[in-house]
């Protein structure tokens, strides 16, 4: 009798460690609407849990966390873990109508997401309609238990999340911008975790500030969460070490400032001073705006704010009245770059080096089988007969803009994903037909180019790889309509960046210029205006994954494909059968 009342014991140990255990890596997101102020005015947004930005995540390296995702708000929605690779998962990686359909209101979808060698800072947000605006939050990947970073540890790991605000309901900007055929109204503020900043009226008794300690090392997260900027970072008299981006550790580079596209994740670290860079003032703008070189392109050419305030040991001066005695922060006026500053934009993500060591060996595709050259337009196409030129066509010429990849604007499915047509052998839901060249050769960066080349094809169209292929993918820019940078991010995979340029792509050229050594290992490259990037990987992730430009206004217009990557022999290299719950479409 006791030996069995010891063995129910055991067991009962048993089942509240395992429950224990598993309700660490279960995450509950209610998708609902909150009520926020900004910039004068309420409004409800969408929000997980009532948050904005939404709730952290925090795993270690190779992890598997589930997220129970439950639609309490009044529109279907999707969520894609940014970055995260989900080997053989596809049916969790949340791009609407690709991997899956979406969670329709009132409705769940449980999550699985599987971690392998990412490490650093990700991040999680909506991926259906413009929702990501507001519905987004950081991941922090931390290392393997019982290793560590290869930096020196930090003091303290704080996620900054720039971002953008529309006093309209973003669902009202998206439906006008698609209505008009034009460009879309420009945001009325960035954000630095959630807060506009002191530039802005009604803003400043929210600015997020960071307070340090004297002479401490800070690791800051960094995550463009905008919609259609690239920005420019900095923070005035502090220099930052760059030593991740993307999930993955790079040599670390000194700057004063960083360029980050929306998608990236920078990892950063901030040394601060033994003593107050200026001993009249402990205050220290954070700032950010917009990086955008496109002619007659609007943006929002606002600067959000946060503050960096250090905290005097042994100071009997509570931080309110240090702020009154020090008077405005410190802006820095002379490290955050002019809006067009191409150089210093490319200087800084050229500089990237993946770390690339012993701990953190690197796996550059060196035999290249499979070939991809790709442009990335923007483009128009003629005003359908029984429009309102004015209302609807408002692109140049009474045209509607699109966008295109190959001179394909992509079509989304909207009866069933791609992922379920593929799994399931659906036909007619997509033709995989992509082409790997340019069905149009010309002077892709040229400045007077014929209009017929500005109006491409529309299709659903997907390119299959072979399992293993070796892939290099070269992202040419051209100057159809308006020549722009284009942050152009792969799902289920990692890829390393060999080489960037100006102009025309040249291969007898170009190539010479690669680094197969120390490149970077990113998920989202930005792709010079005019100009050209390369990437590199190795298709050994089974299943559908969606390509786009990053830029919201983009892939809304058409510049996306899909990959198909084929099974491989063995049942480790083979897609996952899709779980229960998939949202019905």
């Amino acid at each position: 009798m006791m030996f069995g009342q010891r063995l129910a014991c055991l067991f009962f140990l048993m089942f509240m460690f395992m429950n224990c255990t598993q309700a660490s890596t279960h995450y509950n997101f209610v998708v609902k609407e909150a009520p926020y102020t900004r910039l004068c005015s309420t409004k409800n947004i969408l929000t997980i849990n009532g948050k904005f930005p939404g709730p952290t995540i925090r795993v270690h390296k190779g992890d598997t966390i589930y997220v129970r995702v439950h639609n309490k708000g009044n529109h279907n929605i999707t969520i894609h873990w940014h970055g995260v690779k989900q080997p053989r998962n596809p049916w969790s990686d949340g791009p609407e109508y690709i991997t899956q359909c979406p969670i329709q209101p009132g409705e769940t979808f449980n999550q699985k997401i599987i971690f392998s060698n990412e490490e650093g800072t990700l991040w999680w947000h909506a991926h259906s309609d413009w929702l990501r605006a507001t519905v987004h939050g950081a991941i922090e990947i931390f290392p393997k238990k019982g290793t560590t970073f290869p930096f020196p540890k930090p003091h303290k790991q704080i996620p900054i999340i720039l971002g953008e605000w529309w006093k309209k309901d973003i669902l009202e900007v998206l439906e006008e911008f698609v209505v008009s055929g034009g460009q879309p109204n420009v945001s009325d503020a960035f954000t630095i975790n959630g807060q506009p900043g002191d530039f802005y009226n009604c803003s400043k008794p929210g600015t997020f500030k960071l307070v340090v300690e004297q002479n401490k090392r800070y690791l800051l997260r960094i995550i463009n969460a905008a919609m259609n900027e690239i920005l420019f970072f900095s923070i005035a008299q502090h220099n930052l070490t760059v030593v991740g981006i993307d999930g993955s550790y790079t040599k670390p580079l000194t700057t004063n400032f960083i360029t980050i596209s929306p998608g990236q994740t920078i990892d950063a670290l901030l040394q601060t001073a033994m003593s107050p860079p200026n001993r009249n003032n402990r205050q220290y703008y954070m700032a950010a705006r917009a990086y955008s070189t496109g002619v007659n392109v609007t943006f929002d050419n606002t600067t959000t704010t946060a503050i960096l305030q250090y905290k005097i040991l042994n100071d009997t001066v509570n931080d309110d009245v240090a702020c009154r005695l020090t008077g405005q922060p410190l802006f820095p006026y002379y490290d955050l770059p002019y809006y067009n500053d191409t150089n210093s934009a490319l200087n800084f993500v050229t500089s990237l080096r993946s770390l690339a060591n012993q701990d953190h060996p690197i796996n550059v595709p060196i035999e290249i089988n499979k070939h991809i050259f790709s442009t990335i337009s923007i483009n128009t196409f003629p005003c359908p007969n029984g429009y309102n030129v004015n209302d609807t066509c408002q692109g140049p010429n009474g045209t509607r803009l699109a966008a295109s990849m190959n001179n394909i604007s992509f079509v989304f499915p909207n009866k069933i994903d791609v992922l379920e047509a593929y799994y399931f052998h659906i036909n007619g839901i997509v033709r995989a037909n992509f082409p790997i060249f340019p069905p149009l050769l010309f002077n892709f960066t040229g400045d007077f180019l014929p209009l017929a080349l500005q109006t491409p094809m529309n299709g659903t169209r997907v390119r299959v790889l072979e399992y293993g292929s070796n892939v290099e993918l070269v992202f040419q820019g051209t100057n159809l309509v308006a020549g722009i940078d284009h942050p152009m991010h792969l799902h289920g995979f990692s890829f390393y960046v060999v080489g960037y340029g100006l102009g025309n792509f040249d291969p007898k050229r170009d190539e010479l210029g690669y680094n197969l050594v120390d490149p970077p290992l990113q998920n989202t490259v930005m792709v010079p205006k005019n100009g050209w990037a390369t990437i590199r990987f190795a298709a050994t992730n089974p299943g559908v994954w969606f390509m786009h430009c990053h830029l919201e206004r983009h892939l809304t217009w058409g510049m996306d494909t899909v990959f198909i990557v084929k099974n491989g022999k063995y049942k480790q290299a083979q897609l996952l059968p899709p779980p229960p719950d998939m949202p019905p479409c």
